[in-house]
């Protein structure tokens, strides 16, 4: 019997929310139906940055937001829905990862917080949510992200050949899927900046929210100085499990990392945070001694060709393709893989990978929000 879901994904960049409406049968054989992205309302993203930096820690304000995205998440399945043709009652569930605010996995008391409120969505929609998808995680131990690669593998494992994926969104993280019939554990994690400060650093010099096709880096040189000082960050060199946030990394961190940055031509920090990001995902791979294999691009920097060329560049012997050729838009990767993880909540199945968040055993992700 087929079940339909839609997954929901908004991520560190603070763009857009991408919608994905599946079809998933009771073996888990999976069909996306519709895709929709929907920018969030023009005073949301500062409002989010606020919150995320610190600068606001008004507790109305957060609670405030909080139902807010819920009534934003709710209209973009209802228009998701509308798009498809399908009905409210024809969905079982909604996975909503929810905006991450806060991502504290490695505090004595780890916590990370996703608004978004599910009830709203449940309300608003009538179709049972499922959110809150870390909580678990961390509770049994683990870093509660990246919680994606359980879906990576479900969906582009391959039985003759390993594969990396990278997602480059606000953060970056990497899935290493051996190949099937070696058995081997997955493994996965965030390798630092993705579009985070390329998008602020642009925001800040320029007005724009990104740097469109990365022309304004591809416009800089490297300063090798400054890139060589973002590179002693204490994180890229950590071991897994690892995860992190833009309230790690953002413009006050570059600013501490480099305090004459501002002295610097503008394009030239473009150029150089772009080469960080390039080169703390392909340092990673190769880390892995996976730089030789079939690497597959998905998110937004997928649509940067100076950051993806940069890639390539320290990937010479790598494969490089999006996940497009796996047959899944790049785009919305993440937003079905929350469908997904929605669908194993409901069927009662595990969703993490502990190899790769480091909780000490498989748990069932997220609360449940009946209709």
């Amino acid at each position: 019997m087929d079940n339909y879901y839609v997954g929901l994904m908004s991520g560190t960049s603070l763009d857009a929310i991408d919608g994905a409406l599946i079809r998933i049968g009771d073996s888990g054989g999976l069909e996306v139906i519709s895709m929709l992205s929907t920018e969030f309302p023009e005073h949301i993203p500062s409002q989010l940055r606020n919150l995320i930096s610190g600068k606001t820690e008004s507790i109305h304000a957060l609670c405030s937001l909080d139902t807010e995205l819920g009534e934003i998440y709710a209209k973009v399945t209802l228009d998701l829905l509308s798009k498809s043709a399908y009905k409210p009652h024809d969905i079982k569930a909604i996975g909503c990862h929810g905006q991450t605010i806060r991502h504290q996995s490695g505090h004595k008391n780890p916590y990370s917080l996703q608004i978004g409120n599910p009830s709203v969505i449940a309300e608003m929609t009538g179709i049972t949510t499922v959110a809150d998808f870390r909580a678990r995680d961390i509770a049994a131990g683990g870093q509660g992200a990246p919680l994606v690669p359980a879906f990576h593998r479900a969906v582009f494992s391959d039985p003759e050949n390993a594969r990396i994926i990278v997602n480059i969104g606000g953060i970056s993280n990497i899935t290493v899927l051996p190949r099937l019939k070696s058995h081997n554990a997955v493994s996965g994690y965030d390798t630092g900046p993705g579009n985070c400060l390329l998008d602020a650093w642009s925001t800040s010099c320029r007005g724009h929210r990104y740097d469109e096709n990365g022309n304004w880096s591809a416009s800089g040189a490297v300063n090798s100085r400054l890139l060589d000082s973002l590179l002693n960050d204490g994180y890229f060199s950590k071991s897994s499990p690892k995860s992190t946030g833009t309230e790690y990394f953002n413009l006050d961190w570059l600013e501490t990392s480099y305090p004459d940055v501002t002295e610097l031509r503008a394009e030239d920090v473009q150029a150089t945070l772009a080469e960080l990001t390039a080169h703390t995902i392909a340092l990673h791979i190769i880390r892995e001694g996976f730089d030789n294999n079939e690497v597959y691009l998905c998110g937004g920097g997928v649509h940067n060709k100076d950051l993806t060329e940069r890639i390539y560049h320290h990937l010479p012997k790598a494969k490089l393709f999006t996940t497009e050729k796996l047959g899944l838009d790049p785009d919305y990767v993440e937003a079905t893989a929350f469908a997904w993880l929605a669908w194993c909540t409901m069927e009662k199945q595990t969703g993490n990978l502990p190899a790769v968040t480091g909780a000490h055993h498989p748990v069932i992700l997220g609360g449940i929000y009946p209709a």
